[in-house]
């Protein structure tokens, strides 16, 4: 594995998205045990990165990644994240009121079984409370030593510099991929300008650019891809046609479509860490070997004008919550 720094913390290249062995896919009832080998597995290949939140199960997943990385905490960065649920008024309101985040914190602290959480996210901007507010309160967490680092979810260029300018912000987090291009629309300047890692989740489409996901039929009835506009009937078999595109450039590499979808994203920035999902020990193993892929110039540009596929990443309701 290699590593590189967000602002100035160190994580793996590649990290792991642990969301999907607690929460909304396929597979997240796979035993408890499957998961934590799984999890030990990316530890022993050099992953450092493992990211989480309270929101997935809610809480399983921050107790399934407590209980796995006990007694090796020093060896990685734990990223969870908070706002996406109230602890003092509806539940699942968005709130980032300061009563909210430090009951939040305890939690998460208490769940992921640690004394500090690395990196520590606002999962989605909360447009009632001002952001100069929020990062205020995340920064007297810096100084009690219950957080290290702050980051952003989702949120838009005028929320990033102005909370930049309240206290660092060490990434951004946001749906990022081949198919999925929303920072393009100038907010990538602003986290170079600014200094900001960035980590991209979902870095392979939800599955689609992973070549795993051939059918609707793969999905279990309760998926929330289900009802994502590029997995419906027909959306998802024309998105399978587009991943020529793809498959042309990883033929010619000799490497899987993740492989390459994955180095595209490295290729891209030297400070991002995209964070794929899986619970399968073996495409564990074919993601994280994505990080001594080497493209070269033109196959970069070849990845940047790919058809781009037929719906969009989220429904109109979910991208409500965007800040942008």
């Amino acid at each position: 594995m290699k590593y590189t720094h967000l602002r100035d913390l160190t994580v793996s290249r590649i990290g792991l998205g642990c969301m999907g062995m607690s929460h909304i896919y396929t597979g997240r009832d796979q035993s408890e045990e499957e998961s934590i080998r799984t999890l030990h597995h990316a530890l022993d290949l050099g992953v450092t990165h493992f990211d989480t939140a309270e929101m997935y199960g809610p809480f399983l997943n921050e107790a399934l990644v407590g209980k796995a990385l006990k007694g090796r905490r020093d060896q990685v960065t734990l990223a969870s994240k908070f706002g996406l649920m109230s602890h003092v008024g509806n539940p699942s309101a968005t709130d980032s009121s300061a009563t909210n985040i430090r009951i939040a914190i305890e939690g998460s602290l208490k769940r992921l079984d640690t004394d500090y959480i690395d990196l520590y996210y606002q999962h989605r901007v909360d447009k009632t409370v001002p952001i100069e507010d929020v990062i205020g309160t995340l920064s007297e967490l810096v100084a009690e030593g219950k957080i290290r680092y702050i980051g952003l979810s989702e949120a838009g260029q005028g929320t990033i510099r102005r909370a930049n300018a309240v206290h660092p912000i060490t990434a951004l987090q946001s749906e990022y991929s081949l198919w999925s291009r929303d920072a393009d629309d100038g907010t990538l300047d602003i986290l170079r300008e600014l200094g900001i890692g960035f980590v991209p989740y979902s870095p392979l489409g939800r599955g689609i650019l992973s070549g795993k996901i051939q059918s609707r039929d793969q999905l279990d009835s309760d998926d929330w891809r289900l009802t994502n506009p590029r997995f419906l009937e027909g959306s998802l078999q024309t998105n399978l046609q587009r991943l020529a595109d793809v498959q042309a450039v990883a033929d010619e590499v000799g490497v899987s479509l993740a492989q390459v979808s994955l180095a595209w994203l490295l290729a891209k920035g030297d400070d991002w860490s995209p964070i794929p999902g899986t619970i399968r020990i073996p495409h564990l193993e074919e993601d994280m070997a994505a990080a001594d892929v080497v493209l070269t110039a033109s196959q970069v540009l070849a990845l940047d004008t790919v058809t781009q596929p037929e719906g969009g990443h989220h429904t109109p309701a979910q991208s409500l919550s965007f800040d942008r």
